[in-house]
This record gives structure tokens, C-alpha cells and sequence, in this order.
């Protein structure tokens, strides 16, 4: 059984940046960007900045650091708009580099510190591929609504908990919408790798959910 949408448990919809097109606000900005008009940057921080803030603190859980992803990536948009070509919305050539900014001051932090190995928060599979622990089913249980405001703390805590790359795939994948090409191109990693940590990301959730509800 799939589990239970993570997207309404966090309270948040899910949705990519190309979601809701605003195509002639955009072709407008780009212009402004290109032409390096006085008002262009106070512009692009008007019609993305809260959203690029928003998926970088998803994914650092870290407001300073999430700050400076913020003006990292719109500084850069404006400094490579020549690069964009159009091929795709400009929200969402956007939305990847925040998402790569955020992915690489991620790293960038945690490899100063310890973090736990992936093993010891993965579930434990016997040989033939199932789960030494199986998780139980308690989706029921997560509609009711005595415990939506404790599911959110729990399930959010569980998502800082993930290794970096996991927790940046599952994101981008489960509470942004982003398809798995696009995250593979953001990341610079391959489709198995995304289609990987998202899956075990899900997997390592749903146990710690589990064991949450269980003991309730």
C-alpha cells in the first residue's frame, strides 16, 4: 500500500514551480533581467523570493542558511539570464537553481559535522528483500484530526532527520512536485539514483511514523 499524502500532513500543497504559469509577468522579468533595468532585481525577489525561500528552508531546515540560498539563487538568475533559453518556465529554471543552492549548502554544512549514516536510519530488509520490522498499516489513523498538528512535528523532525541527499530528493519529488528528470538534472544524478532515495526516503518516513502511531 502506497502511504499516506505527506503533502496534507505537512499542510502544504504540492506543486511544481510551473504549476500556475505566469507566462506574461515572466517574459516581462526576463526582459527586465536582460536589459539589467534599475528595478529588474527588486522585481525578481518580489515574484520569487518568498517561494525560493520556502523550498530552501524545506531543505536546509536552517533559516540563516535558508536566507542565504534565497540571495544566492536570485543572484545568480540575474547574473546568467542570458543563459536561459526559454525552453522551459522561467519559474522553473529558477526553482532548480534555488533547489541546487539549497542541495549544495546542505552538504556544505553537514559535512562538518557528523551525520548518521544512512544504514542506521534505513529499515533492516532480510535477503529476499523484505522488511525484518514490518510496518503496520495506521493510515486511518492519520485523518484524524487530534493528531494532524503532532503528525506535522513528527513527520517534519523525521525529514531533517534524512541524510542530505535523501531528504533534498524526497523534497524536491514529494512536497514540491518537481518530476524525477528534472530533480535528476538539478542534482547532477542519475534517474535510478533519484527514483532510489526518494523511495527509501519514503520507506524511512513511514517507519518512523509507524512507530510514532503505534505507540500513541
Amino acid at each position: 500500500m502506497n502511504p499516506p499524502t505527506l503533502q496534507g500532513m505537512l499542510g502544504q500543497p504540492r506543486g511544481s514551480a510551473a504549476a500556475a504559469p505566469k507566462a506574461d509577468r515572466d517574459a516581462g522579468l526576463v526582459e527586465q533581467l536582460r536589459r539589467q533595468e534599475s528595478g529588474a532585481a527588486e522585481a525578481l525577489v518580489a515574484a520569487y523570493g518568498d517561494r525560493a525561500y520556502r523550498l530552501a528552508i524545506r531543505i536546509t531546515g536552517n533559516e540563516q542558511d535558508a536566507e542565504e540560498v534565497v540571495q544566492d539563487a536570485l543572484w545568480t538568475a540575474a547574473r546568467k539570464i542570458d543563459t536561459f533559453k526559454g525552453e522551459s518556465a522561467f519559474g522553473s529554471w529558477l526553482y532548480r537553481i534555488a533547489a541546487n543552492a539549497a542541495y549544495q549548502k546542505l552538504r556544505a554544512r553537514q559535512s562538518k559535522r557528523h551525520e548518521v549514516p544512512w544504514a542506521d536510519l534505513s529499515p533492516s530488509f532480510d535477503e529476499q528483500g523484505h522488511h525484518v520490522e514490518p510496518v503496520g498499516d495506521w493510515s486511518a489513523r492519520v485523518e484524524e484530526p487530534a493528531l494532524q498538528t503532532e503528525l506535522r512535528t513528527v513527520l517534519t523532525t523525521a525529514i531533517n532527520d534524512l541524510p542530505g541527499d535523501y531528504r533534498t530528493a524526497f523534497v524536491l519529488h514529494d512536497v514540491e512536485g518537481l518530476s524525477n528528470p528534472e530533480i535528476a538534472e538539478t542534482l547532477n544524478i542519475s534517474l535510478a539514483a533519484v527514483k532510489s532515495r526518494v523511495h527509501r526516503s519514503r520507506l524511512f518516513l513511514r517507519q518512523r511514523l509507524s512507530k510514532y502511531l503505534t505507540a500513541a
